[in-house]
């Protein structure tokens, strides 16, 4: 029976998967087409996997040598000599696997590097590796094609720019003559563009965008997994294991949570098979649920993807407080590609150009940030984390948030500590310390998200999801009784896409006459609790 799997190269006759067929044959028209590229996406976003179905799609027209630059230690890199050796002996042996052994010529050829990297009385150069290399070439009876996976491991290693110098020459040979004989494509698959490698090892400004890979086609192929794409891996999933859920809706779902990424959607569906399953009937497993359940688990979770992602985040201080001030405050950073900073969070796959905006690669990085700048306050030991902490017993009945309950004490706790609004509040003051008060009466049981569309300087609407029950709350400022009639409006009709009818409101009223507390207002089949601060 076949597994999901977030762990290793993804294989179609055993693990469940999105088909990629499409992207591959996209790539493989890149490579039909000579072009050299690089494959430069987050990581766990599915390079080495892509490249596995690549080359079996490959096979038949070429020899595809798979190199993975992990194999190779800090010795390796220490001068050309080692480098030399090492990569003509990877090489060789890689490509002996392949070929016709009929082809006496290109056997000779490959034993004539091998002998070279093997002969320790003369010191190699990539120059006559290089020329080693082109016998190679000249004498295969197919193009050559040249994968090398997880470049990042040359990181900081002026050796491997020369490679790729090297690599540039040849190509630039054959586009002045056709008849010419090099790689047929070569492709580098790792997180960091090779235009990075280059900036980190000569910061001079005029070397610093002279990247020996200015050869390279553009990669534009989408490699997120679309909703369709995720429903035919649940289709599949169902005919094993028949639960009854509806493919489509969970996969809009999936896609929605991880905008594709697929790392976090393949952890998704392990976890409702291996853990979520186990807590409740498969048919609930495979519903809204079920997913709640699993994201509560990946946000739990110190995997190896998040703690990348904070380690770069802390890198780039600057960048960082920028993503704050985006999701606790709701302003915009506009989209510059000639900031190296949000060029190189991208490239990490922790933010996203929408619309010329710079935005959260996808929801659960999103709440996965919130969490992370909460608990800064946190440890600040803020008054709000632990007022809400001190009553959270107070807010659960028969498993089931009492949310006006929640809202009239957190009205209570901020009058007691912060007294009268003042003008210089900000919206994005109110929607700290709410999330503050809420997160220890969630924590461990329920998770929160805020609606991406809504997050701006007028108003925020926080989604709970606590024990398979939604909770609808929007935050905002007052603006008048026109703006708040409109709000009510607003969040009526977003009542009706979550299939809800009760939905809450907390304003922040300057207003010297205003009446403090809660009000129940009526919208046709819909109820909404307002508390007034």
């Amino acid at each position: 029976m076949k597994k999901f799997n977030t762990t290793v190269v993804c294989v179609p006759s055993k693990h469940y998967m999105v088909d990629l067929s499409d992207k591959v044959a996209e790539i493989k028209k890149l490579v039909d087409d000579g072009k050299y590229f690089t494959i430069n996406r987050a990581r766990q976003y599915g390079k080495t996997t892509t490249l596995s179905l690549l080359e079996k799609a490959l096979a038949d027209e070429y020899y595809v040598v798979f190199m993975d630059f992990q194999d190779y230690g800090d010795d390796t890199f220490r001068n050309a000599d080692s480098f030399c050796r090492d990569f003509s002996c990877d090489f060789c042996s890689l490509l002996e696997e392949k070929i016709d052994k009929s082809n006496s010529k290109l056997e000779a050829s490959i034993q004539s590097v091998v002998e070279a990297a093997e002969n320790m009385d003369i010191e190699l150069r990539l120059f006559t590796m290089f020329r080693g290399l082109k016998k190679v070439w000249d004498n295969s009876d197919k193009p050559i094609v040249l994968f090398i996976d997880e470049v990042d491991s040359a990181t900081n290693n002026q050796l491997f720019i020369d490679f790729l110098s090297g690599l540039r020459s040849h190509y630039l040979k054959r586009e002045k003559n056709s008849d010419y004989k090099t790689f047929q494509s070569v492709i580098l698959a790792g997180v960091t563009d090779v235009k990075h490698l280059k900036s980190k090892i000569r910061e001079e400004a005029n070397t610093k965008e002279n990247s020996p890979w200015n050869i390279a086609a553009d990669f534009t192929i989408d490699m997120s997994l679309s909703a369709s794409g995720i429903k035919g891996m649940l289709d599949e999933y169902e005919a094993d294991h028949h639960t009854g859920m509806d493919t489509e809706d969970i996969a809009a779902q999936i896609r929605d949570y991880t905008n594709g990424y697929p790392f976090l959607v393949s952890r998704i569906c392990e976890l409702i098979d291996t853990k979520v399953s186990k807590t409740m009937p498969m048919s609930k497993a495979w519903t809204r649920d079920g997913i709640d359940e699993a994201i509560k688990l990946i946000l739990a979770e110190n995997n190896t993807l998040f703690q990348s992602l904070t380690k770069n985040l802390n890198n780039f201080t600057n960048l960082k407080e920028a993503i704050r001030s985006i999701l606790m405050e709701g302003t915009k950073l506009a989209w510059n590609p000639d900031q190296k900073e949000i060029i190189q969070m991208q490239m990490y796959g922790l933010i996203r150009n929408d619309h010329n905006t710079v935005k959260v690669a996808n929801r659960i990085f999103e709440t996965r940030l919130y969490n992370l700048f909460l608990s800064d306050e946190e440890l600040k030991q803020n008054v709000f984390s632990r007022e809400g902490e001190l009553a959270r017993n107070q807010f659960v009945t028969d498993g089931k948030l009492n949310m006006r309950m929640i809202l009239e004490r957190f009205r209570d706790t901020y009058t007691e500590v912060c007294g009268p609004l003042v003008d210089r509040f900000k919206e994005k003051d109110g929607r700290e310390l709410f999330l503050l008060y809420l997160k220890p009466i969630i924590n461990g049981t329920g998770n929160y998200y805020i609606e991406a569309q809504t997050r701006d300087q007028t108003r925020t609407d926080v989604i709970v999801d606590y024990l398979g029950q939604q909770y609808i709350i929007e935050l905002k400022i007052w603006r008048g009784e026109s703006y708040n009639s409109d709000g009510e409006k607003q969040i009526s009709e977003y009542l009706d896409y979550f299939n809800l009818t009760t939905g809450y409101m907390l304003s922040f009223n300057f207003n010297k006459k205003k009446v403090t507390g809660m009000k129940r207002v009526e919208i046709r089949d819909k109820v909404l609790f307002e508390v007034t601060v």
